[in-house]
């Protein structure tokens, strides 16, 4: 019994080591767990680890497409910037993450290089965000010819410190220049000459293009596109959100890249921003079947004198090349050779026609036209202009805002549902995403205390000076005429060039049309181009 109680004692201890053992183990692994989790939440918390959920959201450092521009490290946008406030009352530097400041890698050697031209009145409010939209997509340079208010010193003082952005002024001494220009020398645009409001604008945007050419040509381009202000490029169908990735995309003997146009459909009467309010459209007749368009047409139409409210024929790239020239103010030509064009089959211009109110009267009180049915011919080319033109003066503010709700505003919530199960209407939030990004981290604000900052007030005073002396001159003079109206010889203006570098050149433009009707099926529309192919 002895020897038993002995052997026994050996066991015990060796059972109470091992419970020792394994709660020190379970301890150990308990700590390290908890340290993990601890490790994981720091490392969380002070941004060290990646989201996937959140992978594209406007937190992150990257933006599709945008990755490769910005060379900057925040650190010269930080220094200038620091102390300033925003709109929005804010004291940090902008945190706009696509890039590091805002002169968006301007000056970089990305290929390719691509510019935008455009004639406009706008003002800050309009242009500033459609600049930067832009140079998010990958567009290095501007070229602005421009009228108004945004010819006034104020707003064109601004927009000339923005690198990549020539400002181009509507002088006496540009349209001399203009009138010696090779296309008003043509008569491919001759039916345009001589008529007022819209007619006048397509000649000069025609005009302008011409010039841009060589200012693209000089400044090393490989594309150049023509927009208004009050359009957006949606590169979609690329494999990044990047215009520069999509037309790095297409072949190499592709002279011209056709956008077909997309027409903002706006849900409200009181829009007052529309790249950061409106986001349903309604498809272009390019991107949508057949079946789906005509078997749709009169609901999507609702009563209007066509399917889009303007224009339904697109906007385009243009390679920069021998022989380039403009083609109206959506297409362009080369004078030597037919140029092999493509159509993308999901790209497209959004166009915010009408977004708001108050573009009813601004675009009366621009046009010097009577308000009836046959005098509004010789100013617009589109049915829906020449109606909205004549109800802004004729109408009172009360009657005005009955049809705008009536003709523009999409208020039946019914209607849009179907359409947008049909794929006809279709919500587009990445340009308003962009667009409310760039605001809200001050990148706005902050090239306007830039440009102040950098123009002194004797300096900026005495430049508003010499500039209205400069363009009073040349208002007091388009005051009694219309563009074109200058002294020289109408025989020499209208000639036809016989050379041999001539090629189609009494084409005549292509002006904005409107979409295919319910009653016209022999439409000829070029089929789309899929990056794909």
């Amino acid at each position: 019994m002895a020897g038993l109680h002995s052997s026994s004692r050996p066991t015990s201890s060796s059972a109470s080591s091992s419970q020792v053992l394994t709660s020190r183990v379970l301890l150990l692994l308990t700590l390290l767990l908890l340290s993990l989790a601890c490790f994981a939440f720091i490392l969380q918390w002070r941004g060290g680890l990646t989201d996937p959920v959140s992978r594209w959201s406007p937190d992150t450092d990257g933006f599709p497409g945008m990755r490769s521009i910005g060379t900057g490290t925040g650190s010269a946008m930080q220094n200038s910037g620091s102390g300033c406030i925003d709109l929005l009352g804010r004291s940090r530097s902008p945190a706009f993450p696509y890039f590091k400041e805002w002169k968006f890698g301007f000056g970089s050697d990305l290929k390719p290089k691509i510019c935008i031209t455009t004639s406009t009145s706008a003002g800050l409010e309009q242009t500033l965000p459609w600049i930067f939209y832009h140079k998010v997509m990958g567009v290095s340079n501007f070229f602005l010819f421009v009228e108004g208010k945004a010819a006034s010193p104020n707003v064109s003082k601004i927009l000339e410190t923005i690198p990549g952005v020539k400002v181009i002024y509507r002088t006496r001494e540009l349209e001399e220049k203009q009138a010696k220009s090779r296309i008003w020398n043509e008569t491919w645009l001759a039916s345009f000459f001589y008529k007022p409001c819209n007619y006048e604008l397509f000649v000069k945007q025609s005009l302008n293009m011409e010039m841009a050419i060589i200012m693209a040509r000089d400044a090393g381009m490989d594309w150049i596109i023509h927009l208004d202000t009050d359009e957006l490029l949606h590169p979609a169908g690329a494999r990044e959100y990047s215009l520069r990735q999509l037309l790095s995309d297409v072949p190499g003997n592709v002279d011209m890249v056709i956008f077909p146009n997309y027409e903002s459909s706006v849900e409200r009467d009181d829009i007052k921003e529309p790249f950061s309010e409106v986001s349903m459209f309604k498809k272009n007749y390019d991107h949508l079947p057949k079946d789906v368009y005509f078997g749709n047409y009169r609901e999507a139409t609702r009563g209007n004198p066509n399917y889009f409210l303007t224009y339904g024929n697109g906007k385009s790239a243009a390679r920069i090349q021998d022989h380039l020239r403009p083609n109206g103010a959506h297409r362009w030509h080369n004078y030597m050779k037919t140029p092999n064009e493509i159509k993308l089959d999901e790209a497209a211009v959004l166009h915010y026609t009408y977004p708001k109110f108050s573009d009813l009267t601004s675009r009366r009180d621009r046009c010097g036209c009577k308000p009836t049915k046959e005098d509004v011919k010789r100013c617009f080319m589109l049915e829906f202009d020449r109606s909205a033109f004549i109800i802004a003066s004729t109408a009172t503010e009360e009657e005005m805002l009955r049809w705008y709700r009536e003709y523009v505003v999409w208020t039946d919530k019914k209607l849009n549902l179907k359409l947008l199960r049909k794929g006809i209407l279709t919500h587009i939030y990445a340009p308003m995403a962009i667009v409310q990004g760039l605001r809200e981290s001050g990148v706005f604000s902050s090239v306007i205390e830039s440009a102040m900052a950098t123009l002194s007030k004797e300096k900026f005073l005495s430049s508003v000076e010499s500039n209205n002396s400069s363009r009073a001159a040349g208002s007091r003079e388009r005051s009694s005429r219309k563009i074109g109206d200058i002294e020289f010889s109408h025989a020499t203006a209208r000639r036809v060039l016989q050379t041999e570098d001539s090629f189609n050149a009494d084409a005549s433009a292509v002006p904005p049309l409107s979409p295919p009707s319910a009653d016209d099926f022999q439409f000829n529309v070029q089929q789309p181009y899929h990056l794909s192919q």
